[in-house]
């Protein structure tokens, strides 16, 4: 018999699937946001039974969501508490982190002597260096870099830098080594961008393609995390998709690759049928980049739809002293003005099998929460951030 009340945790991050703005949300220019209730009217309404039964419409009706009578899970919505809408802030926040200084964003592009000092140590040229979707920009700009070679640079709302090249003309290798000259280049004042991302694309002028050998360079959290002290204590920590990415390594004992949402999902049961201690961390970024970014809510209402029909699988494997957490980082409300993230809520599920039904947690005003209930469970040092739940789930 474990010391501990769950052996093995699961958290699964919906990149992006807020539930409605945030109190903060007019510091953010995003009053009226509300990504999950507006995908399921552009739907007229969401078929996501399994998240029904856990609860999601007992955080907050959503349309086509029944509302359960006896929900699974333990259900409430989460406010972040640090200064930003970002992937990396609102997963840092979730492992016990506050972030009081967001990271640079570069709505004009970057400064010129950054590409300058860019491109005399890539040997190549840069076009780009503004704003953009990552599919239009190759639309724009992907013929001209096949002709010239020059480096595609581009930046978001978040604070990225993302370089794409086409893999028949720069070897995926050079584009690494050169994410890894931005990343030095970039770690400090006055850049301090958050992530660099290599954006591999292959195909022809009018049908280019994103391959999955995307890679991100990320900045080194800067404090200990749930995840250090549940390495240093001896404890599995699986990252599945972009969370080694997210975190640069940090905390991590293995990772394991995606290449979409349902791949993560594969990824996801097939570790459930292994045997470990400790934290399995997924994030499903396809709501994100593919649908949200993108502005689909159409393709976002079909993904969380399939997204809920694999639970079934996912269920299957728990044990009774497994722990499964379903919650967001942020929001991306795909019928929102721009393609910027959105001040958000975001949802939480908590369950396990073991449990005898769930019922309404208080609203944690911080994500940390969930990183100090895991610390807890685990018996490691709790977050200077974040106040453990662990006694309320019975």
């Amino acid at each position: 018999m474990s010391n501990y009340k769950y052996n093995r945790v699961f958290l699964v991050v919906m990149d992006s699937v807020g539930i409605g703005e945030a109190p903060d949300a007019d510091k953010f220019n995003d009053i009226g946001s509300d990504t999950l209730g507006h995908i399921a009217e552009k739907m007229n309404g969401l078929h996501m039974p399994n998240m029904a039964k856990l609860g999601l419409s007992n955080i907050r009706q959503l349309q086509g969501v029944e509302k359960a009578d006896k929900p699974l899970a333990y259900y409430t919505k989460m406010e972040e508490s640090s200064v930003g809408k970002d992937t990396m802030t609102g997963h840092w926040e979730m492992m016990g982190l506050h972030i009081d200084k967001p990271f640079r964003v570069f709505p004009e592009g970057f400064p010129a002597e950054l590409i300058n000092e860019l491109e005399s140590q890539f040997g190549r040229k840069i076009i780009g260096n503004k704003p953009a979707s990552g599919t239009e920009i190759l639309v724009e700009l992907g013929e001209e870099h096949m002709k010239t070679g020059s480096l595609i640079v581009y930046t978001s709302a978040d604070s990225v830098l993302q370089i794409a090249a086409h893999e028949d003309v720069v070897p995926l290798e050079e584009l690494y080594r050169c994410c890894e000259i931005a990343r030095k280049l970039t770690l400090d004042n006055p850049y301090m961008i958050g992530r660099i991302i290599a954006r591999p694309f292959v195909g022809e002028p009018g049908d280019f393609k994103r391959t999955p050998n995307r890679h991100d360079y990320a900045l080194k959290p800067f404090g200990h995390t749930v995840m250090n002290e549940l390495k240093d204590s001896k404890f599995d920590v699986i990252s599945i998709g972009k969370i080694s990415d997210i975190f640069d390594g940090e905390g991590i004992t293995k990772s394991i690759r995606t290449t979409s949402n349902m791949d993560g999902m594969d990824k996801l049961v097939e570790t459930a049928k292994t045997d470990f201690t400790g934290l399995t961390f997924i994030n499903l970024v396809d709501f994100d980049a593919v649908y949200g970014h993108r502005r689909d809510p159409l393709g976002y209402g079909n993904a969380l739809q399939e997204f809920d029909a694999r639970l079934p699988e996912m269920f299957d494997q728990l044990k009774d002293d497994d722990l499964l957490m379903i919650t967001a980082d942020h929001g991306n409300d795909p019928t929102f003005h721009g393609t910027d993230h959105t001040r958000e809520y975001v949802p939480l599920l908590v369950y396990s099998p073991s449990m005898n039904g769930g019922e309404e947690l208080s609203i944690p005003k911080t994500f940390a929460d969930v990183g100090a209930t895991i610390a807890d469970n685990f018996k490691v040092k709790l977050p200077s951030h974040g106040e453990s739940f662990l006694q309320n789930l019975k």
